[in-house]
C-alpha cells in the first residue's frame, strides 16, 4: 500500500475513514450485543467442545493480532508529513506526539487512549526492547523525565512518531543511538501472538 503523496488530500482521507470507522463500529456493537444474546442459549455446548474451542481462540488472537497492527501501521502512513504541534490533536492543525498516537489507535482500531504519553504507558503489557512486534508503543525519555515521548513501532527497526517543534511526523530508525539511550520500555495493547504484519511499500 502506498500513501498519498498530497498532504491535504491526505487529511481528506482520514475525515473520510474516521468517519466510515464510526459506522463500523456502531454496527459491529449491535451485532455483538445480539450475538452474546445467541450465545447464552448455547452456554451448556462449552465443556463438550471446550479443548478444540481453546485451539480455535488462539489462532483467532494470532489473526486478530496481525490485521490489528496491520491495520495500525496502514493507518499510520497517512500521517506521515503532517507538522508537529505542542498539544495538537487533530491532524489538521498538527499533532504532538501522544496526539498522533492517539489519532492513529483510534481511527484504525476505535480505541481511545489518554492523553499522555505517561498514563498511555501505565496500560498495557510490558515490552522488553528484544521483544517489539509492529504496533507496540513504544516510549523515550527526550524532556529529562520518563515516558515523556511515545511512538508505535511498525517493524523492520522503525518506529513512527511526531518528534518535536518544527519537525513533521515520520519514520525513525529505533536502533540509533539517540533513541537506545533514551529507551524508557514499550507496551503491548493488542494481543499477544508469533509474527506480525509487513511494512506496505
Amino acid at each position: 500500500m502506498s500513501r498519498p503523496e498530497s498532504l491535504p488530500l491526505r487529511l481528506a482521507l482520514l475525515r473520510t475513514l474516521s468517519n466510515t470507522i464510526a459506522r463500523l463500529l456502531a454496527a459491529a456493537m449491535l451485532a455483538l450485543g445480539a450475538a452474546n444474546a445467541a450465545a447464552d442459549t448455547v452456554a451448556s455446548a462449552a465443556t463438550a467442545t471446550a479443548v478444540p474451542a481453546a485451539t480455535a481462540h488462539g489462532e483467532e488472537l494470532v489473526d486478530r493480532y496481525a490485521a490489528g497492527a496491520q491495520d495500525l501501521i496502514n493507518l499510520g502512513m497517512y500521517y506521515l508529513g503532517i507538522r508537529y504541534r505542542l498539544g495538537g490533536n487533530s491532524p489538521e492543525t498538527g499533532l504532538d506526539c501522544s496526539g498522533l498516537v492517539q489519532n492513529v489507535f483510534r481511527n484504525a482500531l476505535g480505541l481511545d487512549l489518554p492523553r499522555t504519553a505517561r498514563d498511555m504507558a501505565r496500560l498495557g503489557d510490558k515490552i522488553g526492547f528484544q521483544e517489539l512486534k509492529p504496533g507496540d508503543l513504544v516510549f523515550f525519555n527526550t524532556m529529562r523525565r520518563a515516558f515523556s515521548h511515545v511512538g508505535i513501532y511498525v517493524g523492520e527497526g522503525r518506529f513512527l512518531h511526531a518528534p518535536a517543534s518544527g519537525g513533521e511526523v515520520r519514520l525513525e530508525e529505533i536502533d540509533k543511538r539517540y533513541w537506545t539511550r533514551r529507551f524508557n520500555g514499550a507496551r503491548r495493547l493488542l494481543p499477544g501472538a508469533e509474527g506480525g504484519p509487513a511494512l506496505p511499500n
